[in-house]
């Protein structure tokens, strides 16, 4: 009987390991793609809004900022909206910055060199929870005027609280391997 529990253990072990593959590597984005960060022509002030909303942002993933005679800025909402480069979070002059994503929220971006944020170099990103494999493209962006793609409720914690088919699964081998 007790060996006859180790085998149904250890099967179901192999198949929930290779149920579990639905979690995605961390990616790096760069910003502005072929453009990076620089300060957008008259006629592409929406550059960066189209970028941030064709890319789906996970917990883990980071942002490249590639630029020249320039900064970048992160920043709160309210400076953020006002182009206010006196207050910043964080400030970067490098001309190559990588910023981590650690947490699911928005994130808010700005150009240190004065007027280039009033001109619309300017970034504005929803970070979602973990990566899960999905056949999904990106989303509609949620309000049009900020154009961000839609993502969870995070719970009060912060964490967002998702039932799986492998917790799902892992909960009938339990049940399996304790009435055997």
């Amino acid at each position: 009987m007790e060996h006859l529990r180790g085998f149904i253990f250890c099967i179901c072990f192999f198949i929930l390991a290779a149920m579990n593959g639905s979690v995605e590597a961390s990616k790096q984005f760069k910003v502005g793609d072929h453009i990076g960060w620089q300060q957008p022509g008259a006629n592409n002030t929406e550059v960066y809004t189209q970028w941030a909303t064709s890319k789906r942002f996970h917990v883990g993933d980071s942002l490249s900022f590639e630029y020249q005679n320039d900064s970048v800025l992160v920043v709160e909402k309210w400076d953020y909206y006002h182009c206010n480069i006196n207050k910043p979070i964080s400030s970067f002059d490098d001309g190559n910055t990588v910023i981590n994503l650690d947490r699911p929220g928005l994130f808010y971006f700005i150009s240190g060199v004065p007027d280039h944020c009033k001109k619309s170099q300017k970034l504005m990103i929803q970070v979602m929870g973990l990566h899960q494999r999905s056949e999904s493209s990106p989303g509609i962006p949620s309000t049009p005027e900020v154009g961000l793609a839609p993502g969870p409720h995070p719970s009060s914690s912060g964490i967002v609280v998702t039932v799986t088919l492998t917790s799902v699964f892992l909960a009938l081998i339990l049940t399996v391997v304790t009435m055997v």
